[in-house]
């Protein structure tokens, strides 16, 4: 396991984080998991030996009864506080009134007490933002995390699903004023979803915030045990809930890629897919789910799988983005004003 910084902060996170969305199972989220405590502590447990310290969930998760687990899971695990960089999320409905959700200041104070008591901690590492607020302004939100950070309560504070420009105006304004600065970007990020390298991936280089990738599988879809007809294991979380969105043709053209190399390689298409994404440079951690100790054995390997520069630049290849503009036509006027 490799230990990459929380963005531009000095705090070590490992390279692979464990998502909770399958603890709970409670109201929708029963189609993402229904793991109860036992369940829970065993896959915590392993992670932790595994070597993996950063543990990522939401408030909104099994309504928040995942929270009540995770936080519950660390503390069966025998592990200090301190040795868990625990991250969580708030913006989603977690009541019937209209104030009970998005990034309000007035939420994001309610949330962040609420999560605290499911969690039984008394600070939470990373409080994230988890979706784009279109009606409360910015500044406002970038206020109250840093009110947070300043009370003790948070320590370092990211979002989640938002665009370039929204990320970039949120870092002026606490730049401007001397505010808690973004440390990261959660987003969906695969090999056969790379939109994210259009201008997302620009800013996070050029600002120094650190992604942590959700869905790296794409809800299942690149784990190589699904075909063209959407035939895949029965109860599986594609099977049941079909997202996040994604362009089948394209899936399934790296998914080809990937099977032979997987194939020559005796292992899983999803380590091949996991292992693509912890290649990338720009990548801080890749979030994975369990649903047993198995899969997320799986899931860790990925961790020691080295790619060859050929097996690189066949995966490179096949999920290759289509030019776009205005892409195309910078990559064209910049011709001659590269470093080499």
């Amino acid at each position: 396991m490799q230990y990459k910084t929380l963005g531009n902060t000095g705090l070590l996170v490992s390279e692979i984080c464990l998502g909770t969305m399958t603890f709970g199972g409670r109201g929708f989220w029963t189609a993402i998991g229904t793991l109860d405590q036992s369940v829970a502590d065993g896959i915590v447990t392993r992670a932790l030996d595994a070597g993996i310290n950063f543990i990522d969930t939401a408030d909104v998760y099994s309504e928040g009864l995942s929270e009540e687990i995770t936080g519950r899971a660390i503390v069966n695990s025998g592990r200090k506080r301190s040795d868990v960089v625990l991250a969580t999320k708030v913006f989603g409905a977690t009541g019937p009134g209209p104030n009970d959700r998005a990034a309000s200041r007035g939420h994001i104070m309610d949330g962040v007490k609420a999560s605290l008591k499911r969690l039984g901690t008394d600070y939470i590492d990373l409080y994230q933002i988890h979706g784009l607020d279109t009606l409360t302004p910015v500044e406002e939100t970038v206020r109250a995390l840093d009110d947070l950070v300043r009370q003790g309560h948070v320590r370092y504070v990211g979002v989640s699903n938002w665009a370039a420009w929204n990320i970039m105006k949120a870092l002026g304004i606490a730049d401007r004023h001397g505010w808690t600065r973004l440390a990261t970007l959660q987003a969906y990020y695969t090999i056969a979803g790379r939109d994210l390298e259009r201008e997302i991936v620009p800013l996070l280089e050029a600002e120094k915030l650190g992604l942590m990738v959700w869905s790296p599988l794409a809800g299942g879809l690149l784990s190589g045990k699904f075909d063209r007809e959407g035939n895949g294991p029965e109860g599986s979380r594609r099977a049941t809930f079909d997202f996040p969105p994604v362009n089948k043709d394209r899936a399934f053209a790296c998914i080809d890629v990937m099977r032979g190399i997987a194939g020559a390689r005796g292992v899983s298409v999803a380590r091949i897919a996991l292992a693509w994404v912890l290649h990338r440079p720009f990548v801080m951690s890749v979030i994975i789910g369990a649903k047993n100790i198995g899969q997320l054995d799986d899931n860790i390997a990925a961790t020691e799988i080295k790619l060859t520069a050929d097996e690189l630049r066949q995966l490179d290849q096949v999920s290759a983005l289509p030019p776009e503009y205005p892409g195309w036509m910078i990559e064209r006027q910049g011709v001659g004003r590269r470093p080499e």
